[in-house]
């Protein structure tokens, strides 16, 4: 099924995931408008998409995606929105109000305007994250939808999407201003990676600081299973054809789908290391300190943190949570996204790896310059 001709959004277009996506829809679909919906537009984004926009429009939308009068202007006459837009946040660096606003508000703002502007379908970027970890790091191993498990969610961020996607989940089929009625799903990829990841940069930085040997934060047997940002776009694409087309609108409307592909299962630090050891980096092959007095160190840290608050807000640099999903096995199958979706990877892991790694070698030399000065 095609979206020749669609008008669709997307938000968060210049984001990591956003702008693959955009580029995807020119690349592949000759729709006849896409509009960009983000805080900022950067001049440089628009420039690098030039070459693949054919005939398509591309528009710009700078705004807020709270204020409801300007999302209604975006979704006016559209008949897709891809939600790809939210703030990320696992060491609570970020105020509850402003996260909640953007996460949950935000989506609730969507899909208002999609119900008062007769938008069709609705894809939503949920994350890994509304699954778990749970605190007492209890594991899953090639998990899939059907997979159940207890989780108390602690991070706001992982708190905040669960909501969204929640309220996305629910809006299916709710009746649209001219009688249509609404499609949404939603997707959970696992830890994205690739070009522009900005987590990989954080880590290479660390790196560098630590003479180009990466810092160990996961066991070697906490095995999870990341995801290339091109193969997530194209998750997403084939989310918005099977919601076109009226005989899987059904099947695909008011589900979530895992999204991995082919890379092999790995812990965060070690995954780390697959991409960076082409530069030179080594990895740390222990922990800094048992695991067990790691989270006491974190427990005492947030509790420092938490009285200081009042004075001023300081982010721990690694929190029991987060340790939690570093060190937790958390694996999952994307059976299902292929069954009902029609998704496969695009990719392969070894083109992934390669396209990142080059990435990575462009950035190592502004890293090691911002670093030094």
């Amino acid at each position: 099924m095609s979206l020749r001709g669609d008008v669709c959004v997307v938000t968060g277009a210049c984001g990591f995931l956003g702008k693959r996506l955009v580029q995807l829809l020119l690349e592949e679909e000759k729709m006849a408008e896409i509009r960009m919906l983000d805080k900022h537009v950067q001049p440089q984004v628009l420039l690098t998409l030039e070459n693949c926009r054919g005939s398509t429009k591309l528009s710009v939308f700078e705004g807020d995606i709270r204020d409801a009068e300007f999302v209604r202007k975006v979704c006016r006459g559209a008949s897709l929105v891809f939600h790809t837009a939210s703030i990320i946040d696992v060491n609570d660096s970020v105020e509850y109000r402003e996260i909640h606003g953007v996460n949950v508000k935000g989506t609730q703002v969507l899909l208002e305007a999609c119900i008062q502007e007769n938008v069709v379908s609705f894809i939503y970027t949920s994350t890994i994250e509304v699954m778990g970890p749970n605190p007492r790091g209890e594991p899953i191993v090639n998990g899939n939808e059907d997979t159940i498990y207890n989780c108390t969610l602690k991070f706001t961020y992982s708190k905040t999407k669960k909501e969204a996607e929640q309220w996305t989940l629910r809006a299916h089929g709710e009746v649209l201003q001219n009688g249509g009625r609404l499609a949404t799903c939603a997707l959970r990829p696992m830890y994205i990676f690739g070009e522009g990841c900005r987590f990989l940069l954080g880590h290479m930085g660390d790196g560098i600081r630590n003479k180009d040997v990466l810092l160990r934060m996961s066991q070697r047997d906490a095995l999870v299973n990341p995801v290339y940002v091109g193969n997530v776009a194209a998750a997403h694409l084939q989310a918005a054809r099977g919601l076109k087309d009226p005989q899987k609108r059904n099947l695909i409307g008011g589900k979530f789908y895992f999204i991995a592909d082919d890379t092999p299962p790995v812990s965060y630090s070690d995954f780390n290391h697959a991409v960076m050891s082409p530069l030179g980096f080594g990895i740390q092959e222990k922990l800094m300190l048992p695991l067990r007095l790691l989270y006491v160190v974190c427990f005492f840290v947030e509790i420092l943190c938490a009285l200081l608050r009042p004075v001023v807000r300081v982010a721990p640099p690694l929190n029991r949570q987060l340790l939690t999903m570093l060190n937790t096995p958390f694996t999952f199958s994307y059976q299902r996204a292929e069954k009902d979706l029609g998704y496969k990877p695009r990719y392969s892991w070894e083109e992934a790896r390669l396209h990142t790694v080059e990435w990575l070698a462009s950035e190592l030399p502004k890293e090691r310059e911002r670093i030094r000065g």
